[in-house]
């Protein structure tokens, strides 16, 4: 439980707070009722604007509709991002169907259908950025908290891509992946500055140039600032005078900032990007010294891009990039006498990518490619006063090669088909195919049936990392883990305005890379290809919009996990997920209130405890052009001030950590 708990009367006082901000909202929300606009929710006769009508890039490497795509996909645009206020890329992505996060207080992980092991670094997803992988070359860790390396204003919408995507896009692509799709200089056209305060001494601000010229040339540029003094935070597990009764004072800040340029002309594409963070770990980790501030991590990562683009008239259509890649972690971990443990990575890689897409006789489209990545640096190291214990420099490379077809068989019957070659130094070949069957059943009923096999590359970090026999040995004889999913998919179009669908699905993971006893000395740690994992469940979703700005989006998911070898049901793996989002404009283009409400049933700790489920409920409201290029709004996060945990991992004292009580927001942004 949090020492500094906002009491009911200070809860009230935020919302009243929030509500006063924006003036003259309840009488706003009364002209809107004589106007009788919200009656008309459920019976306006307007054109289709439910993400039936969107397309996708990430699921074939090519835009199609998203009822064509074979898939099951969500898509969140950046006007959700803005009226929802969310603040992270971790934000955005637990708001959606069959995702879930988990927060050590030091990263966010992200959990898939079920799949959410602690400590996996997220390595089992794939997160791109305008179709470039981001997750680095040591931990293969896709990152989203404030290590993701871009600002979320700057997002136009993103892609999530469910299911094995190995087959077009390699390794990670395990559970799905995610596209991040970033804004062009015309959506800006002009300067844009952005300010944020929020509870904890939190600060942000963010500035953003962007045009189109007349010589064609379209330029992108922006930096972020991001300051946050933390939270007092209570552990009973340490609740004793020598540990500070359990309190840990200045030990939670988090500090990050990232720039970010994008260039365009013509055919030709460059983006550079870098992020830096440090974050404080208040938790005592790996059994450190508890409420010593000096214990941190900190992250960066940098990228650049270089990507040409050309149709060739009736030939082809043809994509080619250069990539350099770059990520470098440092962590102190403070320790009795005391000393500091210095742990580190240092990762560089660079490759190139061609994609060729043609149209043959009418009936197929075809996309075919290869790519290649030179990891020239993957080096990790740990020492103290006392020694060195890991300095490891590796180098490595690995190269695929893919070809899709699409095939349409008969009017309304599409058959795709899939498969790719990698080719690593360190393990060798692994193949990967994906087939689906989507029928337009009816007019407005899409059925798909899809099959895809993945694979993740065991990473450096899992490989080669030790600590000189202290904890932790090496394996370097880890093969690929791989996954197989089944999946049924249908997709209803019900009236103008909404889009029904819902997934049943089935997988198995084998050769699942995790943490055990070392077999030669029982006393250490190690990762092996243990386990063989099951899991089957089902997905629902509705999602409606409206030209009025009305928007809803309901989920709820059923997994159910097993570990082959014990029977029993995965750690962090909840059964159920039901998520609740719905945009209500209070007046007509100018005030909307976004509010969201999410659910996570109870998870299995790996004491074998459970913690509790929870339900927490967001609320912003967005006043558009308040003045003239100006925008103002402001959010309460966990309204009702819910307490609720995520499960520890095993270098933490703490079976749960308990999570944020009620915060909030206020942002300002001014274009010019």
């Amino acid at each position: 439980m949090f020492v500094h708990k906002y009491s009911l009367l200070k809860r009230h006082t935020l919302v009243c707070l929030l509500l006063n901000l924006f003036g003259i909202v309840a009488c706003a929300y009364g002209e809107q009722s004589d106007t009788g606009r919200s009656s008309q929710l459920f019976d306006m006769d307007i054109e289709n604007l439910t993400a039936m009508s969107y397309t996708v890039y990430g699921a074939s490497k090519y835009e199609q509709k998203m009822t064509e795509a074979p898939s099951s996909i969500s898509i969140i645009t950046a006007d959700e991002i803005r009226k929802y206020g969310y603040r992270t890329l971790a934000d955005i992505l637990r708001s959606t169907r069959g995702l879930y996060t988990t927060y050590d207080r030091n990263y966010q992980y992200l959990g898939v259908r079920g799949f959410g092991r602690p400590g996996d670094y997220d390595s089992r997803i794939l997160l791109l950025v305008d179709g470039r992988r981001t997750n680095d070359n040591v931990y293969d860790a896709a990152y989203i908290d404030g290590t993701f390396i871009l600002d979320v204003d700057l997002i136009d919408r993103i892609e999530i891509i469910r299911g094995p995507g190995s087959s077009l896009y390699g390794s990670n692509a395990f559970f799905a992946v995610i596209n991040v799709i970033t804004k062009s200089g015309r959506q800006f056209n002009g300067t844009e500055l952005s300010g944020e305060l929020a509870g904890f001494d939190t600060y942000k601000g963010r500035a953003t140039y962007g045009s189109k010229l007349d010589n064609g040339l379209e330029m992108l540029v922006s930096a972020t600032s991001y300051d946050s003094d933390g939270q007092r935070l209570y552990y009973r597990e340490f609740d004793d005078p020598s540990t500070n009764y359990g309190i840990a004072e200045d030990a939670d800040a988090e500090h990050y900032g990232n720039v970010f340029a994008k260039l365009a002309f013509g055919d030709v594409t460059f983006e550079a990007a870098r992020n830096s963070r440090t974050k404080r770990i208040p938790t005592a980790p790996w059994g450190t010294v508890f409420n010593d501030n000096r214990t941190k991590t900190r992250d960066g990562s940098g990228l650049l891009d270089l990507k040409y683009e050309h149709n060739f008239e009736e030939v082809v259509q043809f994509m080619g990039r250069l990539f350099y890649g770059s990520y470098d972690y440092d962590g102190d971990y403070v320790y009795p006498e005391p000393y500091v443990n210095k742990d580190y990575a240092n990762g560089e890689w660079m490759g190139a990518e061609v994609q060729f897409t043609k149209k043959l006789f009418e009936k197929h489209r075809i996309v075919w490619g290869a790519e290649y990545q030179n990891d020239r640096k993957q080096q990790q190291g740990n020492y103290d006063i006392y020694g060195v214990y890991l300095d490891d420099n590796r180098q490595s490379e690995r190269w695929g090669i893919f070809v899709q077809d699409e095939f349409r068989i008969l009017d309304g019957t599409i058959l795709n088909l899939g498969v790719r070659h990698d080719d690593y130094s360190s393990f060798g070949g692994t193949t990967n195919p994906r087939l689906g069957l989507i029928q337009n059943v009816f007019d407005k009923t899409t059925l798909k049936l899809l099959y895809g096999k993945a694979f993740r590359a065991p990473s450096p970090y899992e490989l080669y990392y030790n600590d000189g026999g202290v904890t932790q040995s090496p394996n370097p004889n880890l093969e690929p883990e791989t996954i197989k999913t089944y999946e049924l998919v249908v997709e209803q179009t019900l009236g103008k305005n909404w889009l029904a669908s819902a997934s049943a699905f089935i997988y198995e993971i084998e050769n699942l890379i995790t943490v055990g006893p070392d077999p030669t000395d029982p006393s250490l740690s190690r990762f092996d290809n243990a386990d063989t994992i099951k899991a089957k469940g089902l997905e629902f979703e509705l999602d409606g919009e409206w030209k009025t700005g009305w928007r809803g989006r309901f989920s709820y998911s059923f997994v159910d996990t097993e570990d082959e070898a014990t029977g029993e049901t995965l750690t962090n793996s909840p059964r159920h997920l039901g998520k609740a989002n719905i945009i209500v404009p209070l007046m007509e283009e100018k005030l909307f209130a976004g509010l969201e409400a999410q659910y996570n049933g109870k998870v299995l700790t790996l004491a074998g405890n459970h913690s509790d489920d929870f339900i927490v409920t967001n609320l912003t409201l967005t006043y558009v052009n308040l003045i003239k290029g100006l925008d103002v709004s402001g959010g309460v996060y966990n309204l009702f001030d819910k307490e609720y945990g995520n499960p520890g991992f095993s270098e933490h004292t703490q079976d749960i950590i308990n999570q944020d009580g009620i915060n909030y927001r206020i942002k300002l942004t001014y274009r010019f």
